[in-house]
């Protein structure tokens, strides 16, 4: 039942609405004096519509541009004071596994990795919400400054809350799916290799601005492909509008530097050598050429006499030497056409190419699939099929390289599986690197035997029940690559004072003698090492005992950490004797100051190579 309007009309609606029927191209969308996104008129551009000659106005030029793209550059670029801490207890093999699940907004995961995964990551896939009006997206807060956005940034209140409901009026603008989008692709950039790729999944409606979006973030020439895939091949229903079900969706896919995909392994289904040649298999191909600037020439048959003219693919001197090596293949009529015979051998490569029509994965088998793995219980309406990204996965991918594979939308996990499926099948050393903001579940609770919350939750315990099912197929699989260790996005472990010395006071700095947070554990500021460092936060991990005191020694020598107390000289010296790369120490853990200024000496003395740190 439709509720009355109780007001008068908006005329001012109505009359945008009939220059919309009348100049489309007119209508743009901005800002009003309560910075919510409407739709607008531009005025320039009816000028322009309404006058027989070129009306003045701005200076015209190519660009993407939308209210709040000079803010998302700002959330972008902007520092923030925070962490990622490690949750063992939501982890499989913490120690040993090289995979990483992190949970939190990916913006703020995206700028604490940018020193550890910069130019280190072969493939990025994203999923991100579609512009549909009924989902969620990421808003961020962007009317500030850069000082306040720090110090918001790092702070755990409900100001730091980004996300919000994308309402049905909202869906009709694309500025906000554009500013969340942005600033993550630019980010998501600088993790790529020279040579790694993203893929994009998208449907129609923001297809054309995520192309565009996309050509000014990795370069117009960039483009490497846009794949479509088929969702269901029955659709149900009439559409009320145009009687078209839509029933596929699109990959869009940019490159950083030179790429190509893996193509499909060459098989011998087209191959045969039914004259037992023994060059090996061939198959019947054309010689005739389809270019305008082909020479027509003449060739005969030696046996026969019979000649044949057209426009031919190679050079006469080229055809005579196939003749001579009998690789030619005359018709056994004179009206016939010359083909060559293409030995397999011959094939530079051992793959054929693949193409953008990636054919069928049904979205509702993949739900029907996810909904078995949690006995029955529906926690997403269309989950990405495992196949579709497994594919995308091994075509962009190296086996046995260990490229790194980030989904920053992660979702259900899908593409966690997929890397280990594929690993699995291949026995590659593939890792992946998730990031799920902890967002709240918007499709009804189930019965409580799982009590899954968030998406972060079902992601995660999707991963641990497919390890856990699926164990005999990955029994193959190096432990590396099963597992998952999971990081959390927090604020800094780093007290106030650390950031903002210039406001401490002889009183404040009375109670701050250790400046580490009271709740935070030597592992977590071991992680916070490790970001600051740029070491790969997926190496392993083993924790020793050194003279009685704990020590943290990354991929057997690449860091030592020790945040023990009472540190002193016959500490350091035993510790320096493993030569690590790397030493980090507690400011608060020396037992003297002696020993807080000897401690560079000693290591140059015994370990001049390692570089020593105090946090």
């Amino acid at each position: 039942m439709t509720k009355l309007k109780m007001h008068t009309p908006d005329l001012v609606a109505d009359n945008i609405e009939w220059v919309a029927a009348r100049f489309p191209g007119c209508i743009t969308e901005s800002r009003n004096d309560k910075g919510e996104v409407v739709r607008a008129v531009d005025f320039d551009l009816l000028r322009q519509e309404l006058s027989p000659e070129i009306v003045e106005g701005p200076q015209e030029r190519y660009h993407l541009n939308w209210p709040g793209k000079r803010e998302a550059l700002l959330a972008a670029n902007a520092p923030i004071a925070k962490t990622l801490r490690p949750c063992r207890e939501e982890s499989v093999d913490f120690d040993t596994t090289q995979n990483l699940f992190i949970e939190g907004d990916n913006l703020d995961a995206l700028k604490l990795l940018q020193e550890t995964y910069l130019n280190k990551v072969k493939m990025i896939y994203i999923d991100p919400p579609y512009n549909t009006g009924r989902d969620f997206v990421y808003r961020d807060s962007f009317s500030e400054s850069v000082g306040d956005y720090r110090e918001r940034s790092g702070e755990t209140s409900d100001e730091g809350e980004r996300l919000v409901a994308n309402t049905e009026a909202n869906g009709r603008f694309h500025s906000t799916w554009l500013s969340m989008l942005w600033p993550r692709l630019r980010l998501a950039r600088n993790l790529l290799v020279d040579g790694g790729i993203v893929c994009i999944s998208i449907d129609e409606r923001e297809l054309a601005r995520l192309l565009m979006v996309c050509d000014e973030v990795f370069g117009h020439g960039s483009l490497t492909a846009v794949f479509t895939w088929v969702t269901k091949t029955a659709p149900k229903g009439v559409p009320p509008l145009n009687m078209v079900v839509t029933n596929h969706e699109y990959i869009v896919c940019y490159s950083k530097g030179d790429f190509r995909f893996s193509g499909r392994p060459r098989t011998t289904d087209a191959f045969a050598n039914p004259d037992n040649d023994p060059r090996g298999l061939w198959k019947a191909d054309n010689i005739k050429s389809t270019l305008a600037t082909a020479k027509t020439f003449t060739f005969t048959d030696p046996d026969t006499g019979h000649s044949y003219t057209n426009k031919w693919a190679y050079s006469p001197d080229t055809i005579q030497q196939m003749i001579s090596e009998g690789k030619i293949l005359f018709p056994r009529t004179p009206d016939g056409m010359p083909r060559q015979k293409k030995f397999m051998s011959e094939y530079k490569n051992e793959n054929v190419p693949i193409v953008t029509s990636l054919g069928v994965f049904h979205t509702e088998t993949a739900t029907n699939r996810l909904k078995e793995v949690f006995g029955g219980h529906k926690y997403f309406d269309f989950p990405k099929p495992v196949e579709l990204v497994r594919y995308l996965v091994e075509q962009c991918t190296d086996s046995h390289t260990g490229d790194i594979v980030v989904d920053l939308f992660a979702g259900s996990a899908t593409t966690g599986q997929a890397v280990m499926e594929a690993n699995a099948s291949d026995g590659g050393s593939r890792k992946f690197l998730l990031i799920q903001l902890d967002e709240s579940l918007s499709l009804p609770e189930n019965d409580g035997e799982l009590e899954l919350s968030t998406i972060a939750e079902v992601g995660k315990e999707r991963l641990r029940r497919f390890q856990r099912d699926d164990g005999q197929l990955l029994e193959e699989v190096p432990s590396p690559s099963r597992g998952f260790r999971v990081l959390q996005v927090d604020s800094s472990n780093m007290k106030d004072v650390y950031y903002r010395p210039d406001e401490a006071t002889p009183a404040l700095l009375g109670g701050h003698v250790d400046n580490i947070k009271d709740d935070r554990t030597d592992e977590d500021l071991l992680f916070q090492v490790l970001l600051d460092w740029g070491v790969d936060l997926s190496l392993p991990i083993a924790k020793e005992q050194l003279r009685g005191k704990p020590v943290y020694f990354v991929d057997t020598n690449a860091l030592a950490a020790c945040f023990a107390a009472a540190i002193d000289e016959a500490f350091v010296k035993d510790l320096a004797a493993r030569k690590p790369l790397r030493a980090v120490f507690r400011d608060a853990g020396y037992g003297s100051d002696d020993v807080k200024i000897n401690v560079e000496q000693i290591f140059k003395q015994l370990s001049p190579g390692t570089e020593v740190k105090t946090l």
